[in-house]
């Protein structure tokens, strides 16, 4: 490898990592999904499922991973460029320089990087090797965290369940000290009684709040570098809500159907789906 592509591929390694730092972190896998809304404005809220943890996997990976020890590049003639020759001690102490100059700077750049996020983890070092454990045991102290259980490559399984009063703004998930969580649903009380739900991480990969996209875009990274398939987690569940309130707007394929205890939303979410699930409800008499 000529020195040219190595610095290429470090520039590529600290992209990629920026990417990941700044990229919406978590992602739904396969899930059910329910929100019974009342005109009274008492709500429930489960979630059953995967959720997918892009930066503990893929942190964790690339901090184990390392140059190794110097190694001399081919050296070529002049003329061509192209056949091979053995290389003078000059040249080889000058591609030692530069490659102790990369390693100085891809350490330093290691440094920032690890303190980045782990003020994006909420003090939880991501490359540790108890990072996702200590994920986990912070989301159990949650209310409405039944169950968390980590299956290993950024896989939670979780069951989540919460309930009480829709006077104020509602999100799922959120992270305890975890500045980066996107939300998968969204729940906004406007002043006239009405309420709109948002399902932006339930929608295509291109959308605002999803992080199919940035899972996508490691996974390139990862295959151009020739580095084994990344498991990407397959978004497939389903989204119910619920509600004897008055809607007035969705986007779900059929409408509303008549059910037992008031009208019933639903939406089949798959990467194909074409737009994230949304729905107005007016609550009240």
């Amino acid at each position: 490898m000529n020195f040219p592509l190595r610095r290429t591929m470090i520039a590529g390694f600290a992209a990629g990592l920026s990417l990941l730092l700044a990229a919406c972190l978590l992602a739904p896998g396969k899930f059910v999904s329910t929100l019974d809304l009342r005109r009274d404005g008492h709500f429930s809220f489960t979630y059953v499922g995967q959720i997918s943890m892009l930066g503990l996997s893929k942190l964790a990976d690339l901090d184990r991973k390392n140059a190794g020890p110097f190694a001399a590049q081919p050296c070529f003639d002049d003329d061509d460029n192209e056949t091979k020759r053995e290389c003078t001690k000059a040249e080889i102490d000058e591609q030692r320089t530069r490659w102790d100059a990369d390693q100085k700077a891809a350490a330093a750049k290691s440094k920032k990087d690890a303190e980045q996020a782990k003020a994006i983890f909420g003090g939880i070092d991501p490359t540790s090797p108890r990072a996702a454990e200590e994920m986990a045991e912070r989301l159990r102290k949650q209310a409405g965290w039944k169950t968390v259980i980590y299956k290993g490559d950024g896989l939670f399984e979780v069951d989540f369940a919460i309930a009480g009063i829709i006077d104020h703004d509602f999100a799922f998930p959120t992270i305890e000290r975890f500045p980066m969580a996107n939300a998968f649903v969204v729940i906004n009380r406007r002043a006239d009684g009405s309420v709109r739900i948002d399902a932006p991480g339930f929608g295509p990969a291109s959308g605002s709040g999803n992080a199919m996209g940035s899972f996508a875009a490691m996974a390139a990274m990862d295959k151009a570098k020739g580095d084994a398939k990344v498991p990407l987690p397959e978004m497939d569940g389903t989204l119910t809500i619920i509600t004897d309130g008055k809607i007035l707007a969705n986007n779900t394929e059929e409408g509303p159907v008549i059910g037992t205890t008031g009208q019933m939303l639903k939406w089949i979410v798959t990467p194909r789906s074409g737009a994230a699930p949304t729905a107005l409800v007016m609550l009240g008499n």
